[in-house]
């Protein structure tokens, strides 16, 4: 008989879903300015703004802190974004970013088209996420903050990979691409950082 200790039957917890994760005080602080901005245009009145600023310093998950603006904003200018749904671009553009979760398993398609994902402010789901994509005759752009790494295993036939993110520690987390790059292009970078200036008085 197998210990209860033994691995054959150890039980792990289900991963969160992206509503479930918690929240801190930079996305209580978004959902904040959100509310604020509609009692200042008449969107809310006094008493809603209260109500939902009470919520608010209640709320303990991501989806809490976004079912207060839903009703506010369109999607895509929510302050927090807990959707899993791929992005998608055929003969056009696409973009996610701002404070977006970045699900284990995540799927970007670019055809024609230009697909930009900014994960400086986003948060990963796990340690490891897997991306996968399809690009044909378009570009993916990738920015990701300092710390994360890239693995690139995707295939590319008459296309390019690039990976222009800085070697992070193996510790840290990895985004690994995965899929195929027809006559088109993926490309990993970090963000730019500002500008020196000239001279100091």
């Amino acid at each position: 008989m197998e210990s209860p200790r033994s691995p054959a039957v150890r039980r792990y917890a289900p991963e969160p879903r992206p509503a479930d994760l918690r929240a801190g005080d930079n996305d209580r602080e978004r959902v904040a300015a959100v509310l604020g901005d509609a009692l200042a245009d008449g969107r809310l009145d006094h008493e809603e703004h209260d109500e939902r600023v009470d919520a608010l310093y209640r709320a303990r998950t991501l989806g809490e802190l976004s079912a207060l603006t839903a009703d506010l904003l369109p999607p895509e200018a929510q302050p927090l974004r807990t959707d899993v749904r791929p992005v998608a671009a055929f003969f056009g553009s696409e973009e996610r970013s701002g404070r977006w979760v970045v699900p284990t398993r995540f799927t970007a398609t670019a055809i024609c088209a230009n697909v930009k994902l900014d994960l400086r402010d986003a948060l990963l789901q796990s340690s490891h996420v897997t991306l996968h994509v399809t690009v044909m005759g378009g570009t993916l752009t990738l920015i990701v903050p300092e710390g994360v790494r890239i693995e690139m295993p995707a295939s590319a036939f008459m296309g390019g990979k690039k990976n222009q993110v800085p070697p992070a520690s193996p510790d840290g987390p990895v985004i690994e691409i995965t899929g195929v790059v027809t006559l088109g292009s993926i490309v990993a970078k970090s963000p730019k950082r500002p500008r020196r200036p000239w001279f100091r008085r």
